[in-house]
């Protein structure tokens, strides 16, 4: 196993096309629950708890050898928002095509053909972190790692946050990204033993109808 791969997977300039998407954030300035830095750490605390706890978990269960297309199907399930579905989708595309030209695989190749317009990001990321030689923990990791940063750097950009703010939040949530991430090993082991109904469901009900709303708007920065 490849630390270095983990770093070149988990880094914010890989071009899997994150920048483009806010994870909420953009929604989240504009109604007011986003105002600056103590605000901006509950906002990823929440969402690491719930979006990112659900795609830790499908992320390591995909590195297990769960049916990728069995968890695009769990995936879809706990993501009630369709606009949330179709970023999620677009995100998984582009990460495929930056991982099939930086870590070739036919479980890849595989999951291109029976997705094309894209799988769940999470799953595709799972799916990366196998060819990349990584396992589950380190899937978890980037996947909880990833739910929080691109809040982060988004309101770096939304608020003019100090970018020094923005990382110290990061930096505080270590901790419990640590613990996290343990849950949801814990989570996609269950999965393999007794299916993907053994997947966390934890849902952000204003992450989804804040993903509507953005969706709608004529005008913002972020795709999501």
């Amino acid at each position: 196993m490849s630390r270095g791969a983990l770093l070149v997977l988990a880094d914010g300039r890989f071009p899997a096309g994150g920048h483009a998407h806010s994870g909420g954030a953009e929604a989240a300035v504009k109604a007011g629950r986003v105002t600056g830095a103590a605000s901006l750490g509950d906002f990823c605390r929440g969402r690491l708890y719930t979006a990112g706890l659900v795609s830790a978990s499908l992320a390591a269960a995909a590195v297990l050898g769960v049916d990728p297309v069995e968890l695009d199907a769990a995936a879809d399930a706990r993501t009630p928002s369709p606009a949330l579905r179709i970023a999620a989708r677009k995100l998984g595309r582009q990460l495929m095509r930056a991982a099939r030209a930086t870590w070739p695989s036919g479980e890849l190749d595989a999951l291109a053909r029976e997705f094309p317009k894209g799988a769940h990001q999470p799953v595709v990321l799972g799916l990366v972190a196998r060819a990349a030689g990584l396992g589950a923990e380190d899937a978890a990791y980037c996947a909880a790692y990833e739910s929080v940063s691109g809040p982060a750097s988004a309101t770096v950009r939304l608020l003019s946050l100090d970018p020094f703010d923005a990382t110290a939040v990061l930096a505080r949530l270590a901790p419990e990204l640590d613990l996290v991430a343990d849950r949801a090993v814990e989570a996609a082991g269950r999965v393999v033993d007794h299916g993907v109904d053994e997947l966390p469901c934890a849902s952000a009900p204003l992450l989804e109808i804040g993903a509507e709303a953005h969706a709608a708007w004529a005008v913002r920065l972020f795709a999501s």
